[in-house]
């Protein structure tokens, strides 16, 4: 009866069947009866022939009435022709309209019949697309949501003008305060209507006519595209219907006005609405979806991302640790690995002759064999000479190690005396730390000073957030970072940072608690609290983790999260081991699980660091990772190889590559070096490329 009623509907908008609309809307009716199930046999007995003959023999009998009715809610911004539509769509004048000022002032509706069809309009108050009139647009707003709470409307009209060529989301302030409002589920029952559509279309780029059915193409995509960011779903493909209200327009012979590409638009867009409500009210019988009583608009439930939770889960965190303990515990097995004595070492420094560095004019007097001799020689020293020094550092912290345990057992007054001087002392001298690394600018000043900061006595590190991405002269600061370590009951530290960053249109807020706890040797649990902004949504994640180092040379470790994301909660189990082979080599595998509203996703990863045999002084690290993803029975394979390679004294070459199994992949080199300058000269051959290639495109009209 459905199907009967649409056709009725059609036929009396002097549509038939064959009509593209309403052949889509008979498709999806039959396919929602499919879905559903149990009625295959129904579909068949009452085939598309046996509803168009009833619904053509009601037409003709004019007896039985149509029980159906439509209540539209038409949106738009000021002057776009909101109520000039409306007068349209009923033949007469209903709102009185005017070309200097607002027509609609306040929301109203009008009730009216077309073709013996009950349809009710809601007009509502023009909006402005500024961001200095959005508070103004939600007063607005929130007066037409209390007029419709009762009466909620069946389709939602967004009415912006064909003629206005903008492509820089201009309407951006306005359709989120729209979504904002409403919820971002009315875009999913409205239609796009563009009004002067009888408009000629703009010139070209190149000063010839551009044909009518482009100009509204790429028209309705600029604002299609529009209103899927304002609703953060780009599946959206909301319809678009033309709209001529001038008395000027041209009409055929029933006096309808017809637009330049020959469409009659009134049925056009009454037939869209109408099937708007037909769809609705066949999901409502077949119970395919369901909409509590008296919300027009229900927020549409988004599944959870469970691969990016999976891919935050399957990351190594470092464990938190009270201070003493964050020396000595990598030195001592870096010692047990390393083939080479102390002594050795720094005997042979010692031993080695006297050297006297030579200035730059003595080196340019050297011949070629001369210069690499030297400078090979001066390396070498060098090398030496910084192994001693990290050798005399690992003594030192083992010491300190060995003194923080020992005052341990010492009495409790003495430490605190200790501890109250070196305060003291200490709170006198705070220390510069070193400046930040600002990118690359053309700006002569050198801003650095503003990012400088102290480390003092206070156990709170506050530091900037530099924009890198920032303009030259822009001041940088992109938000705010603090950090700092407490220590309960001189055994349990508490690792707290936060950082704010903010722009002109989004806010980001990361926030992370940690804590663990060693329940013995090698042994220890983590417990940790998240909180990160996620589009516009922030998520609350509990996790923690559980170290084994079940051998001298690999430590297994066991985890769970759980997260909070809008109205929807995910749990994740993670295990990581990771391997030690020698000093150089170094594996780390990880797998998990995320499950979250009966979806599971599954992952996993490999990592293995190969590092130079002379680390941490050697330039020469290779990496080698692989990453696996199954969610929907959709397996993502990724595969990443980067290895820097010295090719001289101060001269680095970087290569990068990466592959999926859908075939795309990356390759990339880096090459930096202090030596060879000219390198920079490559910088111009993308220059002289445009200007050579920039006349041919003016050439050819591009």
């Amino acid at each position: 009866m459905i199907r009967v009623k649409f056709l009725r509907l059609a036929h009396r908008l002097g549509q038939t069947p064959h009509n593209v609309v309403v052949a889509q809307v008979l498709y999806r009716l039959g396919l929602a009866e499919q879905l559903r199930g149990g009625n295959g046999g129904r579909v068949g007995a009452f085939s598309f022939d046996r509803a168009s003959a009833m619904a053509e023999q009601l037409e003709a009998a004019g007896q039985e009435p149509l029980d159906f009715s439509c209540t539209i809610m038409v949106l738009g911004k000021t002057g776009v022709g909101k109520s000039a539509t409306i007068n349209s769509i009923f033949d007469e004048n209903k709102f009185g309209t005017d070309a200097f000022q607002m027509g609609t002032k306040k929301v109203q509706d009008v009730v009216g019949t077309v073709q013996g069809i009950k349809v009710r309009v809601i007009d509502t108050p023009g909006l402005l697309p500024s961001w200095s009139d959005q508070r103004q647009n939600e007063k607005i707003l929130h007066s037409v949501k209390r007029f419709i709470r009762k009466t909620p409307p069946d389709i939602v009209l967004y009415l912006d003008r064909l003629d206005m060529q903008s492509r820089d989301f201009g309407d951006m302030p306005l359709l989120r305060t729209i979504t904002d409002i409403f919820g971002p589920s009315i875009w999913f029952n409205a239609i796009v209507v563009l009004t002067h559509a009888a408009s000629a279309p703009p010139d070209g780029p190149n000063g010839t006519a551009s044909s009518y059915d482009m100009f509204v193409t790429q028209r309705s995509h600029v604002v299609q595209q529009a209103i899927r960011q304002a609703a953060g779903d780009m599946r959206l493909m909301n319809p678009v219907s033309l709209v001529e209200n001038h008395s000027a327009c041209r009409t055929n012979r029933a006096g309808q006005r017809v637009l330049p590409n020959g469409q009659v638009w009134k049925p056009h867009l009454l037939l869209l609405s109408f099937a708007s409500k037909i769809l609705a009210e066949a999901n409502t019988l077949l119970k395919l979806q369901d909409s509590p009583p008296g919300k027009p608009f229900t927020t549409r439930s988004r599944a959870p991302p469970l691969p990016f939770l999976l891919s935050s889960l399957l990351q190594s965190r470092p464990q938190v640790k009270l201070p003493e303990e964050q020396i000595g515990d990598e030195d001592d097995l870096d010692d047990d690995l390393d083939d080479s004595s102390e002594d050795e070492d720094e005997s042979e420094f010692d031993e080695l002759p006297p050297f006297k560095r030579l200035t730059k004019a003595q080196v340019s007097k050297l011949t070629k064999a001369q210069k690499k001799a030297y400078f090979d020689e001066l390396e070498y020293r060098e090398r030496l000479f910084m192994k001693k020094q990290l050798k005399e550092e690992k003594r030192r912290r083992k010491m300190m190690k060995k003194m923080a345990a020992a005052a341990k057992d010492l009495p409790s007054d003495y430490t605190e005396n200790v501890e109250e001087e070196e305060n003291n002392a200490a709170g006198t001298v705070p220390v510069a730390m070193p400046d930040l690394a600002l990118p690359a600018s053309f700006d002569s000043d050198n801003p650095t000073h503003r990012y400088r900061y102290l480390d003092s006595n206070n156990q709170w590190l506050v530091r900037p957030v530099l924009e890198t991405h920032g303009w030259d002269h822009d001041v940088g600061y992109e938000g705010i970072n603090a950090e700092k370590l407490f220590v309960v009951k001189d055994k349990i530290p508490i690792s707290f940072s936060g950082q704010i960053t903010k722009d002109k249109k989004d806010a980001n807020v990361q926030m992370e608690l940690a804590s663990s706890v060693k329940h013995g040797e090698g042994k220890a649990t983590s417990l940790g609290f998240d909180m990160q902004t996620v589009g516009k949504d922030l998520a609350y994640t509990l996790r923690s983790e559980t170290r084994l180092m079940n051998f001298r040379r690999n430590k297994a470790t066991a985890g769970l999260s759980v997260t909070h994301l809008g109205d929807t909660l995910s749990a994740g189990l993670k295990l990581e081991d990771q391997l030690i082979v020698s000093k150089r080599l170094r594996v780390v595998m990880t797998g998990g699980a995320m499950t979250g509203r009966s979806d599971v996703a599954y992952g996993g990863s490999l990592e293995a660091q190969l590092r130079d045999k002379d680390y941490p002084l050697g330039r020469s690290l290779s990496t080698l990772g692989l990453s696996v993803m199954d969610w929907h029975g959709d397996l993502a394979i990724g595969c990443n190889i980067q290895s820097q390679v010295p090719i001289g004294r101060s001269t680095n070459l970087i290569a990068r590559a990466n592959l999926n199994n859908r075939g795309a992949g990356q390759v990339s080199f880096r090459l930096n070096s202090s030596e060879q300058l000219q390198i920079a000269l490559v910088g111009l051959l993308p220059l002289l490329r445009k200007l050579f290639v920039l006349p041919q495109q003016m050439q050819f009209g591009q």
